[in-house]
Parts: structure tokens; sequence; C-alpha cells
């Protein structure tokens, strides 16, 4: 095989693959997201901050994996994240923009530090932006060019909770970059949508089995869902052709209380 039929052959694969990169890989619902899209076909890279929760999420499938240990609030470490996934595929077809931290629970308004405030920030907004614009980057500039972003808004991006002022205000804002990205991604060929999600059973939402506040100060336990079934969802979402888009998604439990007065 001559040079420029390795090239067609080569253009051809790495057409035909589908790669993804899914922050916080480790656990919740970016492992479900991660696991769902390798049982799928397709090759995903699991990026977090834990290691060995990385290679846990890993070892469940015999998929094509490989896990990058990446603080998405540090620039370096996401530019490095994408320069990974570009030596090693070539492109990047999807994003799942998941990592974010709920920050402290329960704080009032005046109390809360500003230290806290920033670390939620830091992760759930600035990282987000900071993933995606790499991906931007990497989804631009490939052959074939296009891709998709996929930010994981939670229904905090809709509705608070009591004393929730730092994650809400990230997830409200989550929206608004949503919408930046489908709109600029569109000469290129980049897709952006948003799932909303609520009261998914990850690591996060065991408090809601022993009583959690509601908006008129009583404690009520909260009904879950299984993230799998979240997961279900940005599959469909992942698989549908450039030139369609789920620009938001909402999926929650059935019998939680957030619809009307719940």
């Amino acid at each position: 095989m001559d040079t420029s039929q390795k090239t067609a052959a080569s253009q051809k694969t790495a057409a035909s693959q589908k790669t993804a990169v899914v922050t916080g890989a480790g656990s919740g619902i970016g492992r479900s997201v991660a696991l769902t899209l390798a049982e799928a076909g397709w090759s995903v890279a699991l990026a977090g901050r834990r290691t060995e929760k990385l290679a846990e999420t890993a070892s469940l499938t015999d998929g094509d994996t490989f896990c990058v240990r990446a603080d998405v609030s540090s620039p370096d470490e996401v530019t490095a994240l994408f320069a990974a996934v570009r030596d090693r595929w070539g492109r990047l077809d999807l994003l799942f923009n998941n990592a974010g931290t709920a920050g402290p629970g329960g704080v009032a308004v005046e109390d809360l530090p500003y230290s806290a405030w920033r670390k939620v920030v830091d992760t759930n907004l600035n990282g987000s932006f900071l993933c995606a614009q790499a991906a931007f980057r990497l989804m631009k500039e490939q052959d074939p060019q296009g891709g998709r972003i996929i930010n994981n808004g939670s229904i905090s991006a809709h509705t608070p909770r009591p004393n929730s002022i730092a994650y809400t205000a990230t997830k409200h804002a989550l929206t608004g970059l949503t919408k930046s990205l489908s709109l600029d991604g569109r000469p290129y060929r980049i897709a952006c949508g948003q799932i909303d999600i609520g009261n998914a059973a990850t690591e996060m939402t065991e408090r809601m089995q022993r009583g959690i506040p509601q908006a008129n100060g009583e404690l009520a336990v909260e009904p879950v869902m299984a993230a799998a079934d979240v997961a279900r969802t940005v599959l469909h979402m992942a698989e549908l052709p450039l030139e369609a888009n789920v620009q938001f998604a909402t999926v929650l439990a059935t019998a939680m209380p957030y619809v009307g007065r719940g």
C-alpha cells in the first residue's frame, strides 16, 4: 500500500471510529455514561481526579477505554487531556461535560465561605468551559470536521434547592454556555446540547434517602432513578447525526418534588 492509500485508509478509520471524552468518569453518572458508550462501541477517554476510580470504571467494560487523570479546573491539565485524546485517536466526536461538585450542603448564603464558592465555580463552570473550549478547538480542526458537546446541567439549571447558591448559579450559567456553544459551533458542524438530571441514584444523592430539606422547611425523603436511565438518554443524544440536536433534555425521577408543588 503506497503513502496515499495509507493516508486514505487512516482517514476512513478515523471517520468511522466514534470517540468520546467523559469527565467525572470515576463514579456516578459519569461512570454510567462512560460504560454505556463503551458498550455501544464508542472509544472512551475516562477523565477525572481519582486515578483508582477511573481504573475501576475501565475494569467494568471490555470496550476501548483509557484513563487520564485531569482536574478540569486546571487549564494545563485540560490541555494535556485533549492532547492525549488527539494523540491516541486523532479526533474527538463527543465531549460529555459531566465533572462537577455540589459544594457544602445546607450552608446559608451569609455563611458560605468564598473558598467554597470558588471551588464550585472553578469545577462546574470554569471546568466545563475549559473542556468545551479544548473540544471545540479539536473538533474545528479535525477532518471530518465537527462533533458534539453535551453538558450536564442538572435541574438546578431551572430551580434551586434551599441553601445551594453556588451550585445553582453555576448550573444556570451552564445553560448560557450551552446556548453560546450551539450558536458558535454551527459553522463547524459542532452541536451542543444539555441534559438536566434530577435525582439519579449516585453517591451525591444518597442523602436523599435520609431526608433532604424542602422549600417549605420540612425534611422529606425523595425518590431516585437509576443512573443507567440517564446514560441511555445521553447515548441517544450522542448518536444523532450532527444535522440533528437535542438542545435541552430533562430526565428526572418521576415522583420527585419538582413540577408544580411536588
